[in-house]
């Protein structure tokens, strides 16, 4: 029998494997449809938006409502990892995978009403830049972007090119790294080409199919089992063929507290004051400080629009436990033999890997209950999830590397430069993504979305600890936030090599775990709450003995400077601030002023050089011959595809206005009723989701 398992031999002899799987002409129709579509509403949104600025590309203007902004909140962060994720998890070990979402319900409240004031007010336009607004200097500023960037390639954009890839195969039967380059062949074409208004724009189209989709699923997949009594009932005894199983082995039994979300304080896998202290910090820096996320939010045309939008997508958090978990659950009970296998070999013949292959538990209820044409939907709507979270990720990635990092560099670098840089990186950070994919793939016994708040756990508290503590607490100053997050790095990278180290040796219902205690006996979610508190510890000892921040740095950077009115007679030294950060040559010793009279505009820019002040004329960064090398074929292509070529000054002016007004906070009284009733509202309604799924028993 060589090299195989028994039960695989079985396996192939008796299993049908792929006999309902696969799309044909009606569904790929479907599929080309949706295509077609997302095109149009992309190439509108290209040539509509303003693409030749910084802010008009990386932020849409500042001119976005509340419902494109929170449709596409919602689906930045909903990606193919959270279909293929938490349905995955749920077939895996039940509802408790949800419990993420309903963190994700009172977080962005977090997000609405105490970060993004500050944000808005102080004008940033990336997270990296408001540490360095808010504590000097440019060591945070770089740390943290090339952090984020790490954690982009390593979990989000890597996660999302497996699991999209996923469902092709599955669905296609095609080559996972096939698959894995059309679908970044596409994203990539539109992201580069239209900024960030494209992104929000078909991000809304593309929220509204993945709502309609997965609601559809999870009606016919609960008529299917009979409702959520059945679904109860058959979960209790969905497992695989007695001949696919490890003998001797409990491997095959489903988890026995699959339907209760948060449990005891020494669980393995969702212990609840580890949850609730030890994971939210990392949410914290995911929907309070990540830049794909508060990207979307700097993009609206006002404090309510932002609110409001914050709003929008706390509610519809409130449906991926019944639209993705859920069927995950059903899809284990309809199909264990291939979401449940347990003999590596049959799991490597069913999904291409050997760890498990509960990461196809929702692709494969989509093949295997739904009619010609609906299939085709949620193969639309599984490629809507993965767009509209990779083009999120690539927009915002190139943000930070394009303006806190390049632009430390590349000084001088113009407004073209900078644009066309943008676009190269993305390529750059698509390939190192494609990289890491067989090494995520075989993770976390299958279990991608649980892969992915692992290594965020390591590395993204501290950062949660020094945002609250930017935002809410003004004597933290640069030292006190810089070392100690170095001293959380060391600690953090040290757990992480461990873990990785140890990963063949973890255990699982086959073999013990032989890892060294800190390791196994240490969950990763107290790890996170024992980094997070060492973190801000160390931050304010260190502050208290390195003095305060200066006024300048505390100017509109916290909560309870929002509102600051500068002086008169006294000025700040803005780090980029409202203006085009391709017209100075340094961060510091720059005065900028702008008379907003007719057309008179005065740009100064100043550097001490020995004795003697250089003034630098900002026309030096344009071309002495715009007008003919606008017709230049090359120029042409720019304008097209990357939006570079002659700016508009006149409306550069306007859009800086608007930008300044909105940093004022000013709200409509009504809106402002309006908007906090709905805050109390969503609160309440995430803490009873928590306790009623914690402590609710249904007996069938």
């Amino acid at each position: 029998m060589g090299d195989k398992s028994t039960a695989y031999y079985n396996f192939k002899a008796n299993y049908k494997l792929h006999e309902d799987t696969g799309l044909n002409s009606g569904d790929i129709v479907v599929v080309v449809a949706y295509f077609i579509v997302i095109i149009i509403v992309g190439v509108f949104a290209m040539y509509r938006a303003n693409r030749q600025t910084v802010s008009g590309y990386f932020l849409a203007g500042r001119s976005m409502l509340w419902l494109p902004v929170g449709a596409s909140l919602f689906v930045s962060n909903i990606g193919t990892e959270h279909f293929i994720g938490l349905a995955g998890s749920g077939a895996g070990s039940g509802i408790s995978v949800g419990a993420w979402e309903f963190n994700a319900i009172l977080l962005l409240q977090l997000l609405g009403w105490i970060f993004i004031p500050v944000y808005i007010a102080c004008g940033t336009y990336t997270m990296p830049q408001y540490l360095s607004k808010r504590f000097g200097g440019t060591r945070l500023r770089v740390y943290f972007a090339v952090l984020s960037l790490i954690l982009y390639i390593f979990t989000k954009c890597s996660g999302d090119l497996f699991t999209g890839a996923l469902f092709i195969q599955q669905s296609l039967r095609w080559d996972l790294y096939l698959s894995i380059f059309i679908l970044v062949f596409i994203t990539g074409l539109m992201t580069i080409t239209g900024g960030l208004t494209a992104v929000i724009y078909t991000d809304t189209i593309q929220a509204f199919l993945m709502v309609g989709g997965g609601l559809t699923l999870m009606g016919l997949a609960f008529k299917d089992v009979g409702g959520y009594d059945g679904m109860v009932r058959q979960y209790e005894t969905a497992m695989t063929n007695e001949s696919y199983r490890v003998p001797n082995t409990t491997c095959h039994l489903p988890d026995k507290n699959a339907f209760r979300m948060l449990r005891e304080a020494d669980d393995d896998y969702m212990p609840w004051a580890g949850f609730l202290l030890g994971q939210t910090p990392g949410s914290i820096w995911y929907w309070c400080a990540d830049q794909v996320i508060v990207q979307r939010l700097l993009a609206a045309k006002s404090i309510s629009h932002a609110k409001g939008a914050t709003l929008m997508a706390g509610f519809i958090k409130i449906l991926p436990l019944f639209m993705m978990v859920m069927p995950g659950m059903i899809s284990r009970i309809k199909y264990p033999d291939e979401v449940a296998c347990v003999d590596r070999d049959i799991c490597y013949e069913v999904c291409q890997s050997y760890a498990g292959c509960t990461n196809i538990a929702y692709p494969r209820l989509v093949l295997g209950i739904m009619p010609e044409g609906l299939r085709g939907l949620m193969m639309a709507v599984m490629i809507a999830a993965l767009m509209s979270d990779l083009d999120s990720i690539f927009n915002s990635a190139s943000t930070l590397f394009t303006i806190d990092i390049y632009k430390r560099i590349r000084k001088s670098a113009s407004v073209q430069e900078l644009m066309i840089v943008g676009r190269i990186f993305i390529v750059v950070m698509i390939g190192v993504s494609i990289a890491w994919v067989p090494i995520l793939k075989e993770t976390q016994g299958g279990q991608v979305f649980i892969y992915i708040q692992e290594i965020t756990n390591y590395l993204a508290p501290p950062f949660a600890a020094v945002f609250l503590l930017a935002v809410l607490v003004p004597m933290v100053n640069e030292k006190g936030a810089f070392w100690s997050l170095m001293i959380a790095l060391l600690t953090g990278v040290t757990r992480m090599i461990l873990a990785y180290v140890y990963n063949d040796s973890s255990g699982d219902c086959l073999t013990p775990d032989t890892r060294p205690a800190i390791l196994k006996n240490f969950h990763y979610m107290y790890f996170a709450l024992l980094i997070t508190v060492m973190t801000a510890g160390f931050a304010i000892v260190i502050s208290y003995f390195t003095g305060r921040p200066t006024e300048e740095q505390l100017f509109r950077t916290t909560y309870w400077t929002r509102h600051a009115k500068l002086e008169e007679g006294n000025k700040v030294n803005d780090v980029d601030g409202f203006d085009n950060i391709a017209m100075t040559t340094s961060d510091e010793n720059n005065t900028i002023t702008e008379k907003n009279n007719s057309v008179e505009k005065n740009y100064r820019y100043s550097v001490e050089n020995g004795n003697r002040n250089i003034f630098r004329d900002p026309n030096l960064d344009k071309q002495e011959k715009d007008d003919k090398d606008e017709k230049s074929c090359k120029n042409i292509i720019l304008k097209y595809l990357c939006g570079a070529g002659k700016q508009d000054e006149d409306e550069d002016a306007k859009l800086k206005e608007h930008m300044a007004k909105v940093a004022e906070l000013q709200q409509d009284k009504m809106a402002a009723v309006c908007l906090n009733i709905g805050l109390v509202v969503i609160l309440m309604i995430g803490a009873f989701l928590y306790f009623f799924w914690s402590f609710w028993r249904y007996e069938p």
